[in-house]
């Protein structure tokens, strides 16, 4: 009986790894520009109090701890707050000011914001009652 010598495997074809990684480098190039979306500008108030002048014209929500908003003194619910922020930019057009009160929730603050932000607000100030 004859042994018969097999070669043995020397090299390894690095071709078909070297597409993969070229496929996923195109594919990453196309996507990478559309992950880019556009940040709104927050000012986070200082120690100072946030002075509004009496013609503002800044739109000014104010969060209770139970959910309430009310923008410039009327009640709104949270299904309508985007159609008034947008009825209010058309007289107001400084921005957005969120006035929550100290018990608010962190929900209904970053409803409001998403609200405003939809809504074409691009100035938003949020200030603690």
């Amino acid at each position: 009986m004859a042994l018969r010598h097999r070669d043995s495997f020397n090299e390894i074809n690095i071709t078909p790894l070297t597409d993969i990684f070229l496929v996923l480098l195109i594919i990453m190039m196309v996507i990478a520009p559309l992950l880019d979306q556009q940040g709104l500008n927050l000012l986070v108030p200082g120690t100072e109090e946030v002075k509004t002048p009496k013609e503002s014209k800044v739109i000014i929500v104010d969060v209770e701890q139970n959910g309430i908003y009310t923008i410039d003194g009327n009640l709104v619910t949270s299904e309508n707050l985007i159609y008034t922020i947008k009825e209010q930019m058309i007289k107001k057009k400084d921005g957005l000011l969120i006035q929550a009160d100290d018990e608010a929730t962190h929900g209904a603050v970053v409803k409001v914001m998403d609200a405003a932000r939809n809504a074409g607000v691009t100035s938003i100030t949020v200030d603690e009652r």
